[in-house]
């Protein structure tokens, strides 16, 4: 049996060769990310691997499980040692090798398999690796299961069960692919920049494109694990920015961007403007309640307010229901509520039974956004774009804090504002009208201005977004209030972008 791991060891001695390695900051809110191998080894992912196998018998779920990895020069040897671990806990290990998020996700329903294990670090810089896992379709885990998971991880709580068995699944990227285009082509001609950044859904997503058929242009869909020009993040404005060049370049009527394991997708117009995804969720949620009356949705705190304000979402009876920001509990929130979409400003998109399985799939947004093209003849992109109600609105913004410190900053920060709205106090000429604590604090001015801080829940980070529906300067003014409070804070370090004030 393995002893329990250390956070203490150093590469290039006897003790990592022959110790688990795991940093406990890796277990976070609803997955598990580290630094490889400085944070964890070899060793460490066989004892996550041991762990998972160890929670599905805990949790009385059968231990057949999917495991894929990402296309990062160290994630087949990752995923192999966390396979070693699932295999001497007793799990039957389907491995369907190179992978996208999604594609893990529809393999557990196409085999019927309970569990997923996903190897990959997403969008995070080189260095980084990590698993998104799950006990039950189409969900995955939650703090409880990360907790467990961590308590018998680091407790060195696994045991080792007979039963394990290996098989490898040649064919789920053809099956996954059939799965997507197994549907009516589209009636529009549509030019589409397929950009993935040189991440793993350069290997699938411009194919499913083309064969529902659009015109695709690729963009950096060569696999290169290094990521020579950026990190495939459909959040990060230099993804976006080059995108929009090709847009124009090529005069696409649409720019799709995705990210590094494919479960996010961002959007450019035709005449180049980026759209932040909520903005994207609010068009396709108008398009979806038109033909689905009364129909429910979610989305992340850092979304726009239009999801509570839009007149066409309001004439078509749709409601919408803001809920913590995390791939995960947008996920089992939108399920549980059976909302027909789930939607997160980062660009994860949930669509439901009858529209999909429930998991995020970035691809499927893509599709949805063309779909979305195709019912609406002689509009483009940007018409589309501009029949949205005007809103001033901040890129998401991303303070360094260690994970250590982030939590305790932003519970301070939380209570600051409790007592500013208790006081009567105002911001930016107004007074607090809500605050929504459901994962950090979001807060309301009188004109619907708001402002979001929360900690990052994959990195060691705080998030700060906001947004106005009246002026610019209000969107800079509550932006200035938050940036003063976090200034007060020696933990809090530089932003990776910031708005000018």
């Amino acid at each position: 049996m393995l002893p329990p791991p250390r956070a203490d060891l150093k590469p290039n001695t006897a003790e990592f060769e022959r110790i688990a390695l795991i940093k406990p900051t890796g277990f976070r809110e609803y997955d598990a990310r580290w630094l490889f191998p400085d944070e964890i080894n070899l060793m460490g992912l066989n004892a996550v691997g041991l762990g998972l196998a160890t929670l599905f018998a805990k949790r009385g779920v059968p231990k057949r499980i999917v495991v894929g990895h990402d296309y990062r020069w160290y994630s087949g040897s990752v995923k192999q040692s966390l396979m070693m671990g699932l295999l001497a806990g007793g799990a039957e290990v389907y491995d369907i090798g190179l992978a996208l998020s999604p594609m893990a996700y529809f393999a557990q329903f196409d085999l019927n398999v309970e569990g997923v294990a996903m190897v990959t670090a997403s969008h995070n810089e080189n260095g980084w690796t990590g698993i998104k896992m799950g006990l039950g379709r189409p969900l995955t885990f939650g703090p409880d299961e990360m907790l467990d998971l961590k308590d018998i991880v680091l407790g060195g709580k696994y045991e080792t069960a007979p039963g394990g068995k290996y098989t490898f699944v040649p064919d789920m990227a053809n099956r996954y692919i059939k799965d997507l285009t197994d549907r009516p082509k589209l009636k529009r001609s549509l030019k589409v920049v397929a950009a993935c950044g040189n991440g793993t859904a350069g290997a699938f997503a411009p194919k499913v494109l083309q064969d529902v058929g659009c015109e695709v242009v690729p963009l950096h869909t060569e696999l290169d694990h290094s990521f020579p020009h950026y990190n495939p993040n459909p959040e990060d404005l230099a993804m976006l920015h080059d995108v929009s060049a090709k847009v124009l370049e090529v005069g696409a009527d649409v720019g799709l961007a995705f990210d590094g394991d494919g479960d996010r997708c961002g959007v450019v117009d035709n005449e180049g403007e980026e759209i932040f995804s909520d903005k994207v969720g609010v068009m396709l949620a108008r398009d979806i309640s038109a033909s689905h009356k009364g129909a429910k949705f979610v989305a992340d705190v850092k979304s726009t307010g239009l999801f509570l304000t839009d007149p066409v979402l309001q004439a078509n009876g749709a409601t919408t229901t803001y809920w913590k920001t995390g791939h995960s509990y947008i996920k089992r929130y939108s399920h549980e509520t059976k909302a027909l979409v789930g939607f997160e400003k980062s660009g994860h998109f949930f669509f439901n039974p009858p529209l999909g399985r429930g998991y995020d799939d970035g691809i499927v947004a893509a599709l949805a956004v063309c779909d979305m093209l195709d019912h609406n003849p002689g509009k483009t992109m940007a018409d589309l774009k501009n029949a949205l109600p005007k809103t001033w609105q901040s890129p998401t913004m991303s303070p360094h804090c260690a994970d250590e410190e982030k939590y305790g900053v932003v519970d301070q920060v939380v209570e600051h504002y409790k007592k500013l709205a208790a006081d009567g106090a105002q911001i930016a000429g107004q007074k607090i009208r809500e605050l929504i604590t459901v994962n950090g604090v979001r807060i309301v001015l009188e004109d619907g201005t708001w402002g979001l801080v929360r900690a990052s829940s994959n990195k060691p980070e705080l998030v700060v977004v906001v947004e106005s529906p009246t002026s610019e300067s209000n969107m800079k003014a509550i932006f200035a209030d938050i940036d003063a409070e976090l200034s007060k804070f020696g933990e809090v370090g530089e932003y990776n972008q910031k708005l000018a004030i």
